[in-house]
């Protein structure tokens, strides 16, 4: 498990101005990678790693040679067109190039990376990493209960929740990067009180509040990964959109679960965090009493001790009318990842255990995180209950589920005394009208 060093240090500052703002995202105990190029250009893309309201360009730190040894492998992986090759290389050589990054951006160094520096402003992004699979988690026992009152009033959580990570194999193809527009998924839909079925665009498109889980040092198929092993293959984490027609899953999602409605757009947020950076905000985790506990193989001391993660999560809407008269976004719900029934570890332990092969790049989503109390609901389905109760906006505007036009913008944050704020920064995407 990741332990505290030197990068971690509150009182750490950098030459980076824009790095010690008390809300910047990107202080220098942050230090998360993405893949991204200049605006508008036809340079290649590449990786880079954010400081402040800055962007250290990998390339030209690998070019210039400015980094050495391991570190200069790392540098050189990780100024590829994507990061899968420089996860691949596992927590040693990140650590590494982490530490080295750290040491060149304090205040004091001989600022060697100046000319490596583009200012955000002036970049875009692409897909950090070839995900080669992924697989959508169900891990919030809030959500999964909440959904269940809505079909199933009497019996809301099925039988095997309690005892195994609940999962499926999504599509890769349509995860997109923060600034996805995609058109409205059209499918079959049935009515309640129809007879039989009807095709059209879908009518109740909602949001997902996820996190993502970036994969980086892979397995040999056959070989499953302890819980305990599992921090070794996790790269980081992102911010994660995962969009659902919730009337074209409803009539198809019987026997094999979700197909249309969940393959036409996922968003990530570009920015990934590793999870070294994340390591002053590990948190204890705890399963109630009264449920199953987990089997062997699911279970430890150190998951215990700090298998979870206290990461603040927030959604925002912003319609077209806001856009038009300039309104800024309105938050309407904020939870907390630490509230998942099962931590990542869990997740890595399960989905390997038999013998199943993970790749670099590989992703994972967490599923909608959903708190206890109601306005901690991560998805419209939620906050409307069921669409029955439209949720009235700041400008008078009401929302049962998502309209044309309108964008959808997720941040996370980790906060805490005695540790440094680090952020995802965002990720925003926008439902264009169906063909």
């Amino acid at each position: 498990m990741m332990q505290l060093n030197e990068t971690h240090d509150v009182n750490l500052r950098s030459w980076v101005s824009a790095a010690n703002e008390a809300d910047c995202d990107f202080p220098i105990q942050n230090l998360p990678f993405a893949v991204f190029r200049r605006k508008g250009s036809d340079e290649a893309f590449r990786g880079g790693v954010a400081i402040g309201d800055q962007v250290v360009d990998m390339a030209r730190v690998a070019e210039q040679n400015l980094l050495t040894g391991k570190c200069g492998e790392a540098a050189a992986a990780c100024a590829e067109p994507t990061l899968n090759r420089f996860m691949s290389m596992g927590q040693e050589y990140a650590s590494a190039l982490r530490l080295a990054l750290s040491m060149a951006l304090r205040e004091g160094a001989d600022r060697a990376l100046e000319n490596c520096l583009i200012p955000m402003d002036q970049v875009e992004y692409d897909l950090p990493a070839v995900i080669g699979d992924y697989t959508d988690f169900y891990t919030s026992i809030h959500h999964a209960t909440s959904v269940g009152k809505l079909f199933r009033p009497d019996n809301p959580l099925l039988p095997n929740y309690k005892w195994v990570p609940i999962g499926y194999h999504g599509r890769s193809s349509s995860i997109g990067v923060s600034g996805q527009e995609f058109r409205r998924p059209k499918g079959q839909t049935k009515a309640p009180d129809a007879a039989e079925p009807s095709f059209g665009p879908c009518k109740r498109l909602d949001y997902e509040l996820e996190m993502g889980i970036y994969i980086g040092k892979g397995n040999a198929m056959g070989d499953a990964i302890e819980l305990d092993q599992a921090d070794e293959h996790v790269f980081g984490f992102c911010l994660f959109n995962d969009w659902s027609a919730r009337d074209i899953q409803a009539w198809e999602y019987q026997p094999l679960g979700p197909f249309l409605a969940k393959n036409f757009a996922s968003t990530v947020s570009p920015w990934i965090v590793t999870l070294e950076a994340l390591a002053p905000y590990r948190a204890a985790w705890t399963r109630d009493e009264s449920d199953p506990q987990p089997m062997p193989y699911l279970e430890s001391d150190a998951n215990r001790a700090a298998g979870a993660f206290d990461i603040e999560l927030e959604v925002l809407i912003e319609t077209p009318k806001m856009k038009a008269e300039g309104t800024p976004a309105q938050s309407v719900s904020l939870s907390n990842f630490r509230h998942s029934y099962w931590t990542v570890a869990q997740m890595v332990a399960h989905h390997t255990v038999n013998g199943c092969n993970m790749k670099p790049g590989d992703f994972f989503g967490s599923g909608t995180q959903s708190g206890p109390e109601h306005k901690e609901a991560g998805s419209l389905l939620e906050l409307s209950n069921g669409g029955k109760q439209p949720i009235t906006l700041a400008n008078g505007e009401q929302r049962t589920f998502l309209e044309d036009g309108d964008t959808i913008i997720m941040k996370g944050w980790c906060v805490k005394e005695g540790a440094a704020r680090i952020g995802f920064g965002h990720v925003a995407s926008t439902v264009l009208p169906a063909n």
